[in-house]
């Protein structure tokens, strides 16, 4: 039924998700197991599966952690409510919180010294909106769409930011942040775009890809947002599209007629379950897989302090 497969560029894992998983794996490494994370290190059924196989314990109430133990904040962030009591808890801390999710909290505290109140873009109820928001008291409202921007009351409008959900839609985001300018036209923006590189090179990569095939396989978990965001941009763009964990979800018949079939992951999607989805649509008729050309991606980021394995400490 299926003649090619077009294979997305870039795709699957980023640098964020990398740090977080090397993170756990040489805390096992270095401390033995257990090691405790503080909820999923990233949305990915087959990336926790695995861990916790190696030792890894994956809780959301603190008073889970026994005394003394080893533990790890996700890739999502936490709030500072969390960040405290794991202090006074006495844990052994690791934060495998994104470098780019850190970046917005570090601006979030600056401009709050300054008086500034927040308009966050994102969705209730996802951890990394939990952990923004929680590093302020007050003065941070969520919206997730355009409805929400006119139910906002801040207490002022003279110092008013916006901030985002590193993992969105690109283009819903844009939507929503013309829509806070609009009624609150002094509002300032992010320094540069809270959004993150790999989510913008993957939702560009699927942009680039989705004319081009018939149907949209995107490789992720239910629980994961970029990927939500990748199936949602596809189907946006008029071809039908599809989520799959892994390639057991696959179903024959979506592959009705369709020649071409455009492939992709979401960040935090090992590379081996694309290939496991490969095979499976070679079963299906695929004679042949392309990769299109795309963005390179080469970032990487420093392990934490005391968790190199080589002996040689970060500054």
């Amino acid at each position: 039924m299926t003649s090619e497969v077009l294979l997305a560029e870039p795709r699957g894992f980023c640098a964020g998700v990398d740090r977080a998983i090397d993170i756990v794996e040489h805390a096992l490494t270095k401390f033995g197991r257990p090691i405790y994370v503080r909820h999923e290190i990233v949305h990915n059924t087959y990336v926790v599966d695995d861990l916790k196989k190696k030792g890894a314990i994956f809780i959301e109430e603190l008073a889970d952690v026994p005394p003394g133990a080893t533990l790890i904040f996700s890739a999502h962030g936490v709030s500072r409510a969390i960040q405290d009591e794991a202090e006074r808890r006495g844990f052994r801390i690791f934060d495998a919180t994104c470098p780019l999710v850190s970046k917005v909290h570090v601006e979030l505290a600056k401009l709050h010294k300054e008086g500034y109140e927040f308009i966050m873009i994102g969705h209730k109820g996802h951890p990394e909106v939990e952990g923004t928001m929680g590093q302020l008291d007050s003065g941070i409202h969520l919206v997730e769409d355009v409805a929400d921007v006119a139910k906002v009351q801040p207490s002022q409008t003279e110092l008013l930011a916006v901030v985002t959900q590193t993992t969105l839609s690109v283009d819903d985001a844009a939507e929503i942040v013309a829509a806070v300018k609009a009624r609150f036209p002094q509002v300032r923006e992010p320094k540069q775009q809270d959004i993150c590189y790999a989510t913008q090179n993957r939702q560009d990569a699927v942009k680039l890809m989705t004319p081009l095939v018939d149907i949209v396989i995107v490789v992720g978990s239910p629980t994961s947002s970029n990927s939500n965001r990748l199936r949602e941009l596809a189907d946006r763009l008029g071809t039908p599209a599809y989520m799959v964990d892994t390639a057991a979800d696959l179903q024959e018949a979506w592959f009705a007629g369709a020649q071409k079939v455009g492939l992709t992951a979401g960040a935090s999607a090992p590379d081996v379950l694309v290939q496991e989805v490969i095979a499976r649509l070679r079963t299906l008729g695929a004679v042949s897989v392309r990769t299109l050309d795309g963005i390179q991606e080469t970032i990487k980021f420093p392990m934490p302090k005391g968790l190199r394995l080589d002996g040689a400490e970060n500054p």
